[in-house]
């Protein structure tokens, strides 16, 4: 009696605890502490191929793990809750941003190489190099003015002044010798606010070989009049000066800064690329996809209407076939759904309309574990047990056949984990999930729950189990 107070103390204490814990993380966002996935919630996808470049004829697969790499790193930086990036074929790689619904931004993080060269200005260039950057500091501020909100500007100005700027910014590389310092020696990257407070910032640090190549380049144009480029992707956007006071050993210490009239966003953009490293290899973005929050929305109600649908028939044939133990089957039952729903939250498990599926499918499989034990318990009672033995032989019975299938699944959950791919691993964790609570749920809930159930003794008959009919005589 004390083992079977123990248990049925603990299943109450685990009920509590899933209660509260989904309730307390119930937002609009995460109902019910659930993270919804994108065709649930809405947002963004966005398709890229991995292009192959130089000496890379053929995209390999560890290539591709290690453009995928940087790009995680990258949308982490971005700061896009519960995103998620999958390879998809040879050379593909599909991003979910659930909640986006602007990926622009993203796709021009994303699709940049973000390679970054530290180039020195060629000598006897001094005046042209001048004479460019007034071009590109009036054709910024115009095309800056052009995109104000206010700005009533014709498209094809702006696309103009994007050619020229582009033109010009193609003579300022020319200018420039070949890159010394790459961001391959880059350690980390941050941003701040600079003193003025009208623009940001990006700062640089170096490892011990970077910080050494630094300080010889700048020493090489310290008070020259020379020019220092900071170039990320074939772009120049930044030109420094360096003093003369650096004459004798370069800028040292391994660290920099960029300065380019950054607004907070830009600064931000720059420092995610940087952080995350250069593309091993370029990107092209094939498709951007936004499902709307209209249709999330519309996904959630035909699954819950579909889920608990599902739940009522069940419990329906549950306590028409079996009963009073169906009545406690109902009740283990909602237990299981319960307890899935507090893992969901706490691994935890993006909910996709496959994951939903998956969560139904193991609900079916507890069922199916308690079917099992309810047929062994009315075999046993046919034969004469009494409804205590019939119980306790029923569920040792059982457990056999319960097992062997509940681990045939699991393996099934573990193969497609392994070898599927977006949504279909979606499914493989919540079905992986239900199996494994399936089994606490029929073996110990439906035990605990019975047990305490026939410690009334008005419920302890064996008509509330067995209809007459099926008795065999002499079975009182």
């Amino acid at each position: 009696m004390a083992r079977q107070q123990g248990w049925f103390a603990l299943i109450l204490a685990l009920a509590i605890a899933a209660g509260s814990l989904l309730f307390s993380w119930n937002t609009p966002e995460t109902p019910l502490g659930q993270r919804l996935g994108l065709d649930l919630r809405g947002g963004s996808q966005l398709t890229l191929q991995v292009l192959p470049a130089g000496s890379v004829k053929v995209v390999q697969k560890e290539q591709l793990d290690a453009v995928k790499e940087v790009l995680d790193r990258r949308i982490n930086g971005l700061g896009v809750a519960e995103s998620t990036l999958q390879t998809v074929g040879d050379n593909q790689l599909v991003l979910q941003l659930p909640g986006e619904q602007d990926p622009t931004r993203a796709a021009t993080v994303l699709g940049s190489t973000a390679l970054l060269e530290f180039r020195a200005q060629k000598p006897g260039t001094e005046q042209r190099m001048q004479e460019l950057l007034g071009l590109k500091r009036q054709a910024t501020t115009l095309l800056a003015s052009l995109r104000a909100p206010a700005a009533e500007a014709k498209q094809a100005d702006r696309d103009q002044l994007e050619s020229d700027l582009s033109r010009i910014n193609t003579d300022i590389i020319s200018l420039y010798e070949p890159a010394q310092l790459t961001g391959k020696d880059l350690v980390t990257a941050g941003r701040q606010q600079q003193q003025s407070g009208s623009s940001w910032e990006v700062t640089l640090s170096f490892n011990k070989q970077g910080g050494d190549r630094f300080a010889q380049l700048t020493q090489s144009i310290a008070g020259s009049g020379r020019l220092l480029g900071i170039v990320l992707d074939g772009r120049s956007i930044s030109e420094a000066s360096v003093g003369p006071e650096f004459k004798a050993a370069g800028i040292s210490g391994g660290s920099a800064s960029i300065t380019g009239n950054f607004t907070a966003e830009e600064a931000r953009d720059l420092e995610v690329q940087l952080r995350g490293g250069s593309l091993p290899l370029p990107v092209k973005i094939l498709e951007v996809r936004t499902v709307g929050p209209s249709l999330g929305a519309e996904n959630i109600r035909t699954s819950l209407l579909a889920a608990l649908s599902g739940l009522l028939l069940v419990a329906v044939f549950m306590v028409v076939v079996y009963r009073l133990a169906g009545v406690v089957a109902v009740l283990a039952l909602s237990l299981y759904g319960l307890f899935n729903l507090a893992a969901f939250a706490l691994i935890p498990v993006t909910l996709t309309l496959p994951g939903i599926a998956g969560f139904i499918l193991s609900l079916g499989m507890a069922v199916d574990a308690n079917v099992l034990i309810f047929e062994r318990i009315k075999e046993e009672l046919r034969s004469g047990n009494t409804l205590i033995r019939s119980i306790e032989t029923g569920f040792s019975l059982a457990f056999s056949s319960i097992l062997d299938g509940q681990v045939t699944t699991l393996i099934s959950c573990v193969a497609l984990f392994a070898l599927g791919t977006g949504f279909v691993k979606g499914f493989a964790v919540t079905l992986g999930i239900g199996v494994l609570l399936s089994l606490f749920s029929a073996l110990t809930c439906t035990r605990t729950l019975l047990r305490v159930v026939l410690s009334y003794p008005a419920l302890r008959r064996i008509d509330y189990f067995l209809p007459l009919s099926q008795r065999s005589e002499g079975v009182a």
